[in-house]
């Protein structure tokens, strides 16, 4: 008889989950993956995939305005918020079916429950409460919002899981926070048409984005009438005799709104899960404790994901489950490379960003180069919009390298992932300069700003 039920068993149902099981599953090994609520994980069911659909849902506005420049004349428009709702819901049911039968065409089990760890190679399932063995655990159950039970009426506010099905479009919104969640959420319900203020303790939002990048979506949001507190925090939040939210502000006083969001973070999600009796090692936050190749402190468990908080990224976990496969199951040791992942911020205007930021470059480096341009994008030339993209490229001078790329501006999340590649390649400035635009575009930016916008010297500019 085998000495374990399972080759490989998966614990969470997410990118890193699903890629790990399936493609084991694929090469023949007897795996099984356990899922508590729906396939797909905080990406596609309740993040990024209805976040999106959410961002372009409410960008509609501004293009109908836009039109008029362009010679259209636009009739009356009228948004639905509940066939926004159904239509998501639609679209993540398709992606999560594709998750399932990516997995079942594969081979591997699907259980659709709650699993916790009873040991080493000891999975419990919770729905049956059977008891099942496998020579090697995956832990990839990422995280959830944190909901600051400290804070007085925290019951009483939701969180980015449930503004994607609320009942009713909110007239007025107070969201706290100033990370990317929160902020492209206040830009979300802003083109839809509600209310928005944004309170973030911090002097600005989006901490360790470059500073130009983050003082200039500051800017563009006020001007589209987003309110935008930062140094202040929310104390207590109550329920007012008509069923509003009061939120009582340390610099603000009370902002009475119909909803209050708190999107102060993520914590990962370990409690109960049986971690102790298997003796996986957790840090202070309670993520897994990894080592470069996603092992925990116990030989036969491995983690991946948001749950190990390494980077929060989707297809940062999607790499680390193909990393796991090839290390463990086809014996050629390969670690992630966490260096130089591009991302993006969905707000409006986007950013993208892949590599330092001209603070963090301007300490790392003896002396740098700044390469900046900011313009009116040719859209707006016609529509009459008064905003500004941005884009900058960051140089070390010692060697031209190109050691970060920052864009504000329509797209920037696709320029991003393009960027990525010839920084993660070492190209230099002068790589950049030999490179022929494409006219006329944003992107052209990139490779004809031929002399630098300033230098910084020993963490002064020159």
């Amino acid at each position: 008889m085998p000495a374990f039920d399972y080759d490989l068993f998966v614990i969470g149902g997410g990118s890193g989950g699903v890629r790990s099981a399936r493609l084991a599953a694929a090469m023949g090994r007897k795996v099984a993956i356990a899922e508590e609520y729906r396939y797909g994980g905080t990406c596609v069911i309740r993040g990024c995939v209805p976040k999106k659909l959410y961002v372009y849902a409410s960008q509609f506005p501004e293009h109908f305005e836009d039109a008029a420049g362009f010679g259209w004349q636009v009739g009356e428009t009228r948004f639905d918020w509940q066939a926004l709702v159904a239509a998501k819901e639609k679209e993540i049911t398709r992606l999560e079916g594709l998750y399932r039968k990516g997995l079942e065409n594969a081979g591997a089990s699907l259980l659709d429950t709650r699993a916790e760890l009873t040991g080493p190679n000891g999975v419990r399932l919770c729905a049956t409460g059977e008891e099942v063995t496998a020579e090697r655990i995956v832990i990839a159950v990422g995280g959830r919002p944190t909901p600051h039970v400290d804070l007085p009426g925290h019951e009483l506010c939701i969180t980015s899981n449930e503004a994607f099905d609320l009942p009713e479009l909110p007239k007025s919104i107070l969201i706290a926070g100033g990370g990317y969640i929160a902020v492209e959420f206040a830009n979300i319900f802003h083109g839809l048409g509600v209310e928005t203020t944004l309170i973030y303790r911090g002097k600005e939002i989006l901490s360790r984005f470059d500073q130009d990048m983050r003082r200039g979506l500051h800017a563009a949001m006020e001007a589209k009438g987003i309110r935008v507190l930062c140094e202040d925090l929310i104390l207590a939040v109550s329920a007012t005799e008509d069923g509003r939210r009061a939120a009582t502000t340390k610099n603000n006083g009370t902002l009475t709104v119909d909803r209050v969001m708190l999107a102060l973070g993520r914590t990962p999600n370990t409690e109960g899960l049986g971690l102790d009796k298997a003796g996986v090692e957790t840090d202070a936050r309670g993520a897994i404790v990894v080592d470069p190749y996603s092992r925990t402190s116990v030989a036969s468990i491995f983690a991946l994901g948001d749950v190990t908080d390494r980077v929060q990224l989707t297809p940062v976990a999607i790499h680390e489950a193909m990393c796991f496969v090839e290390t463990e199951l086809r014996g050629n040791p390969v670690s992630p490379d966490h260096d130089l992942i591009a991302t993006a911020v969905f707000s409006q205007p986007e950013i993208g960003t892949v590599g330092m930021s001209e603070e963090a470059a301007a300490k790392a480096f003896p002396a740098i180069e700044v390469y900046r341009a900011e313009f009116r994008p040719m859209k707006a030339t016609l529509s009459g919009r008064a905003e500004r993209t941005i884009m900058k490229l960051i140089v070390n001078a010692a060697d031209r390298k190109v050691v970060g790329a920052h864009i504000l501006g329509h797209e920037a999340g696709e320029m991003a992932q393009l960027l990525g590649i010839p920084l993660k390649a070492g190209c230099t400035k002068d790589d950049f300069d030999r490179t022929m635009a494409v006219h006329p575009t944003a992107a052209e930016e990139l490779v004809t700003m031929y002399q630098p916008s300033y230098r910084v010297v020993n963490g002064e500019r020159a």
